[in-house]
C-alpha cells in the first residue's frame, strides 16, 4: 500500500495505525511532499512502515522503493511458507514421538497386570480433584496428561521388582525410587511433555519432605503434582493387589484424615475426602470406565 502523509481529513500515519490494528503484514510505503514534512522516525518503527519517499518529478527513487517492496513481500511470502512447512514437520514429529510414548506406557502396564488401568485412572482422579478445586483448563489438561505418564519411568524397572509378591528389600526398593528420574529423562526431550515434566518427578514427595526424589517439603513441591500424589495413592489403595484386596472405602478414608499434612497437602486432602463423601459417584464411574482388572467394591 502506498499512502501520502499529509492528507485530511486524516494523515498517513493515522491510517496506518487503524490498519495495524487488524493487519500486521501489510507492506506500507509513506510519501511525503516535502522532507521537512516525513513522518518522525519514532512513528515509522512504531507502525512498521517499511519506507518512505519524498515527491518529485524524479520517478526513479520511487519506482525502485515499490520494486524492492515487491521483492521484500516475496520473500516474507517465501519465509512464511518454509515456517509453516517446519511447524508442519515438528508437529508430525512431535506426534510421532507422543505415540510413541504411549507404546511405553502401555508396556508399562503390561509388566504388571496389577496396575493395568492404573495411569488413567490417576488421570482422571487427578483432573477430578482439579475441577473441585476449581482450577483453569490449562491446568487440568496438564493434570489429565501428567497423570497419564506419571509412571513412564518404571520401563527402566526390572520385571521382577515390579511383580514381586513378598515385601521389597531395600535395595529393590531403591530402584524403585529411580522410576521419576528415568521418566524425566524419558520425557524431557520433547516441548509437549515441559508441563508435565513436575508431576513426573515428584508425585512421590510428600509434605512433610520425606518422599522421593528430592525430599521436597510442603508448598515447594509443585501443586500439581501434590494433586496427582492423592491421586495416585487412592488408586493404590483402593486397586486389588497380588498380596492384599483393596481397601475398603471407610479405611481410604481414615488414611487420608490421618496422613493429611504428612503425607498430603492438607488442603486436596480435605477437598479429596468431600470428593468421596459427597460426589463418590463420580469416583466408581472412572473406576468402571477403566477397570483393568477385577475390583472388589469398596
Amino acid at each position: 500500500m502506498i499512502l501520502d502523509f499529509i492528507m485530511t481529513p486524516i494523515h498517513g500515519d493515522q491510517v496506518v495505525e487503524e490498519i495495524r490494528k487488524f493487519n500486521k503484514d501489510l507492506y506500507i510505503l509513506l510519501l511525503t511532499g516535502h522532507k521537512d514534512l516525513a513522518p518522525p522516525l519514532e512513528t515509522i518503527r512504531r507502525l512498521d512502515i517499511q519506507g518512505y519517499c519524498e515527491k518529485s518529478d524524479k520517478f526513479d527513487q520511487l519506482l525502485l522503493l515499490i520494486e524492492s517492496g515487491i521483492k521484500s513481500i516475496a520473500q516474507m511470502n517465501q519465509i512464511k511458507k518454509i515456517n509453516e512447512e517446519l511447524s508442519d514437520t515438528y508437529e508430525k514429529l512431535e506426534q510421532a514421538y507422543l505415540e510413541s510414548i504411549q507404546t511405553l506406557r502401555y508396556t508399562v502396564e503390561a509388566k504388571d497386570t496389577y496396575t493395568r488401568g492404573h495411569s488413567d485412572r490417576v488421570s482422571e482422579f487427578s483432573v477430578l480433584i482439579g475441577k473441585y478445586l476449581g482450577l483453569p483448563e490449562p491446568d487440568l489438561d496438564t493434570l489429565r496428561i501428567g497423570g497419564l505418564f506419571h509412571d513412564i519411568g518404571k520401563i527402566g524397572v526390572p520385571d521382577a521388582i515390579l511383580q514381586k509378591d513378598a515385601k521389597l528389600t531395600d535395595d529393590e526398593y531403591s530402584q524403585i525410587k529411580q522410576h521419576p528420574n528415568i521418566g524425566i529423562h524419558i520425557l524431557s526431550h520433547a516441548k509437549i511433555f515441559q508441563n508435565i515434566l513436575p508431576i513426573v518427578e515428584h508425585h512421590h514427595e510428600r509434605y512433610d519432605g520425606k518422599g522421593y526424589p528430592s525430599k521436597l517439603v510442603g508448598e515447594n513441591i509443585p501443586y500439581l503434582a501434590r494433586i496427582t500424589s492423592v491421586a495416585d495413592s487412592f488408586d493404590a489403595m483402593s486397586s486389588k493387589r497380588s498380596y492384599r484386596d483393596s481397601l475398603p472405602l471407610d479405611v481410604i478414608k481414615e488414611e487420608f484424615r490421618k496422613n493429611k499434612g504428612t503425607q498430603f497437602d492438607p488442603n486436596i486432602s480435605d477437598v479429596f475426602l468431600d470428593i468421596l463423601e459427597n460426589h463418590y459417584d463420580e469416583i466408581k464411574e472412572i473406576q468402571e470406565q477403566y477397570s483393568g482388572i477385577e475390583d472388589s467394591d469398596i
